[in-house]
C-alpha cells in the first residue's frame, strides 16, 4: 500500500487547493494561544509573520535540520540525495505532480519512528544554539510594536509546528502556525497532515484563524520576505515587504506597501540570497523529507 492509499483523509490525490485548504486548516487548529485567557485590548487586529529571512535570518528548517543532523537523527548522505533532487525542481522550474505525490506524502519522513516530546525537546535546544542569534532586531521590534497595541502576533511558516512554537514563545508572540505533519500517540508517521503551510495554505491558515479569533482582516497585518507569501499578504489591510525578493520589492511599490530591509549594504543582501538560495534547497530537502526512512539512532 502507497502512504497516499493509508491518507488519514481519504482521497488518493488531493488537488492543490485541497491540500492548501487542509494545511490551512490543520495549522490553524493547532494555533497555539498562549494568552487564551487574556483579552487582548484590539481583538479584532493582529498581524502575521513569516519566519525565514523575514524574522529569522536564513531558514529556520535548515537551521533545524542541522542541528538534528548534529544528533544523528539521519546521515549526511540522505540529506543532499534530497536536496538535489529539491533544487532540480526549484531551477526547472516544472514540479510534475506525480513524481512529487510521494516526496509530500513523505515530507518530513526523516522524523518518522521520533516522538513529538523528543522533537520539541531537541528544538528548544537548537533554537538556543542555531537560532536565538539569527533573529533580526527590526523585525522582532515590529512585532513587539503590535503587541504594545494589545494586537495578538502569529508567526505563520512553513516550518514545522513544533519549532514555530518554539520561536513563538521564546520571542514572546501569541502563537505559531505551521507545517503539522502527522503523528499517532505521539510518534510521526513521518506524513504531514494536507501540505506544507507555503503559499495559498498560508493564506488559508489565516482565514481559518481570523474564524475562529473574530478577526476583521482588513484591520490585521502580514509581513513576509517573499513573493511567495503574496496570498497572506494580499488578505490583510496593511502588508509589509521585510528583505523583500525582487518580484516581492517591486509588488510592493505598485501597491504601495511598507517596505523594511535590514540586511545590510549591497553584498550582504548579495550573500543573503545566496545562503537563502541554498538554505531553500536543503529546506526543501528537509521537507521533501528525506524519502528515507532508516538509520534512526535513538
Amino acid at each position: 500500500m502507497t502512504p497516499h492509499d493509508r491518507h488519514p483523509h481519504g482521497s488518493r490525490r488531493l488537488d492543490l487547493r485541497q491540500r492548501s485548504t487542509l494545511a490551512g486548516e490543520a495549522a490553524a487548529a493547532a494555533a497555539e494561544v498562549e494568552t487564551a485567557l487574556d483579552t487582548p485590548a484590539d481583538p479584532t487586529a493582529a498581524a502575521f509573520f513569516d519566519v525565514d529571512n523575514t524574522i529569522m535570518q536564513g531558514a529556520s528548517i535548515f537551521h533545524l535540520a542541522r542541528g538534528l543532523h548534529r544528533r544523528e537523527f539521519f546521515t549526511t548522505r540522505e540529506i543532499l540525495g534530497a536536496a538535489w533532487k529539491q533544487a532540480y525542481f526549484r531551477v526547472v522550474g516544472v514540479e510534475d505532480p506525480e513524481h512529487v505525490a510521494e516526496a509530500r506524502s513523505s515530507a518530513l519522513g526523516f522524523i518518522a519512528g521520533h516522538t513529538v516530546s523528543e522533537l520539541e525537546a531537541l528544538g528548544e535546544e537548537i533554537f538556543d544554539e542555531g537560532m536565538a542569534h539569527r533573529i533580526w532586531p527590526g523585525t522582532r521590534a515590529m512585532a513587539q510594536m503590535h503587541l504594545d497595541q494589545g494586537q495578538r502576533v502569529w508567526l505563520v511558516t512553513a516550518a514545522p509546528i513544533e519549532i514555530a512554537r518554539i520561536i513563538a514563545r521564546r520571542l514572546g508572540l501569541t502563537g505559531a502556525m505551521g507545517t503539522v505533519a502527522e503523528h499517532v500517540d505521539g510518534v510521526y508517521t513521518g506524513r504531514l497532515v494536507g501540505d506544507m503551510l507555503h503559499g495559498p495554505a498560508k493564506a488559508e491558515a489565516i482565514k481559518a484563524l481570523a474564524a475562529r479569533e473574530g478577526l476583521d482582516l482588513s484591520r490585521c497585518s502580514a509581513y513576509s520576505d517573499s513573493a511567495n507569501d503574496l496570498p497572506m499578504l494580499s488578505l490583510v489591510g496593511d502588508a509589509c515587504a521585510i528583505n523583500p525578493d525582487a518580484r516581492l520589492r517591486s509588488y510592493a511599490r505598485q501597491r504601495g506597501w511598507r517596505v523594511r530591509d535590514y540586511r545590510t549594504g549591497r553584498k550582504a543582501a548579495r550573500a543573503g540570497l545566496v545562503v537563502a538560495a541554498a538554505a531553500g534547497a536543503v529546506s526543501g530537502a528537509v521537507a521533501a523529507g528525506a524519502t528515507v526512512r532508516g538509520r534512526h539512532h535513538h
